[in-house]
């Protein structure tokens, strides 16, 4: 038996997407939980961003001692963007005719965060755990830079960890390899002068069009395949520089997105961006910097543990079909939470909503999908940790 009718569920998912936590304000979210939480018995824990009045993790626990399985999602999301072609609130979730519930966060990833929630409510009350603990990590900020994530990673809450659960958007395949994400500003520094003079000054436009074009052309040298993520990718996508036409400029930027795997990680990309700029300073006396402001590595396992094994065996059995064992090309929390685990580590990211759907005008996830994750993540944790001996 449930303690938690379908109707509650539903209305838990609801609240949360009421509270607008885009890019912020997940203290709030935080706080909703921990007083469900405090409903049942579980004891949770704010953890604070540092500096910051609004934005938190929370973490909560059942059970006792190892082994420790930790799951977790994020509490932001993005913003809604135009909301006039919304056809349905953002912050309001609303039911269509197909059973569709409409509203930011619904499948990234509000709905995989409340059913982790939910499924601990479950666990605890029918006292199926008979060993180990479940920790439950929501985390702020996962939508920029995961500064959450690195807070708990830092803050001790992954040592003891020995299995990964993200509820990520991804009930179409379980994903247990992943992408890196990189951000990098390049700014490129001159000195103002009237443009009839330009001579008494240097344009900074100038070295960045060339730190651009020797970076594309650094990068079409790299042939670094990974046969599960692909090859890298690498993007200039925004790029300014000066403020007034007849004013040579003082100062110009570019800002790059990279999505890396580990035979071209992270490290690599760094080291291609400052091997460029020291090419453009020692060529055209330019004074640029090289600034990596988002830096998530790439998750990679070989996927050959019984989390993966069991996660599969109950997916396929709760939506009768034979569920794909994935990579993707998204990159999640685990890029921090697993900064110290090797491939042999047990991770899963699998949860309601269809990848698609994340960031999308009119955001969605199936009712039914939500309810039955909840019953799905409530079976699969506690039989993976009884059966460990």
């Amino acid at each position: 038996m449930t303690v938690l009718s379908s109707e509650e569920r539903v209305k838990i998912l609801s609240d949360i997407i009421e509270i607008q936590s885009v890019n912020e304000k997940e203290l709030d979210v935080a706080h909703y939980l921990q007083n469900l939480f405090e409903q049942y018995g579980i004891k949770s824990e704010v953890v604070m961003l540092d500096g910051e009045s609004t934005r938190a993790n929370l973490v909560a626990e059942i059970g006792n001692g190892k082994p420790v399985v930790g799951v977790s999602g994020h509490m932001d999301v993005v913003t809604t963007g135009n909301t006039d072609l919304w056809n349905y609130d953002p912050f309001k979730l609303t039911e269509d005719d197909e059973g569709r519930l409409h509203g930011r966060g619904s499948a990234d990833m509000k709905s995989g965060l409340a059913a982790l929630a939910i499924s601990l409510i479950e666990i605890k009350e029918a006292d199926t755990l008979n060993q180990g603990t479940i920790r439950f990590m929501a985390t702020a900020g996962e939508e920029v830079t995961s500064n959450g994530a690195a807070l708990l990673h830092d803050k001790g809450y992954m040592d003891d960890v020995e299995a990964l659960l993200i509820a990520e958007p991804s009930q179409d395949g379980i994903v247990y390899t992943h992408k890196g994400t990189m951000d990098i500003q390049v700014i490129s520094k001159g000195k103002s002068a009237h443009s009839s003079m330009p001579d008494l000054g240097f344009n900074a436009i100038n070295p960045l069009v060339d730190f651009i074009h020797y970076l594309n052309a650094e990068y079409d040298k790299v042939d670094e395949n990974s046969e599960l993520l692909g090859t890298p990718t690498m993007n200039s996508t925004i790029i300014s520089g000066g403020d007034q036409v007849n004013s040579i400029p003082e100062y110009a930027e570019s800002l790059f997105n990279m999505r890396t795997n580990p035979a071209f990680d992270n490290k690599k990309f760094e080291e291609l961006f400052n091997n460029v700029k020291d090419k453009v300073e020692k060529e055209s006396k330019g004074d640029i910097t090289v600034n990596p402001y988002v830096n998530r590595d790439p998750v990679y396992t070989t996927g050959d543990n019984r989390f993966l094994k069991l996660s599969k065996d109950f997916g396929d059995k709760y939506f009768n079909r034979n569920l794909e064992l994935t990579s993707s090309t998204a990159t999640t929390d685990a890029s921090y939470l697993m900064k110290d685990k090797n491939e042999n580590f047990s991770f899963v990211m699998y949860g309601p909503g269809e990848t698609g759907q994340a960031h999308q005008v009119d955001e969605y996830i199936y009712k039914n999908t939500y309810l039955t994750f909840i019953d799905l993540y409530s079976q699969l944790l506690p039989q993976y940790l009884n059966d460990i001996k």
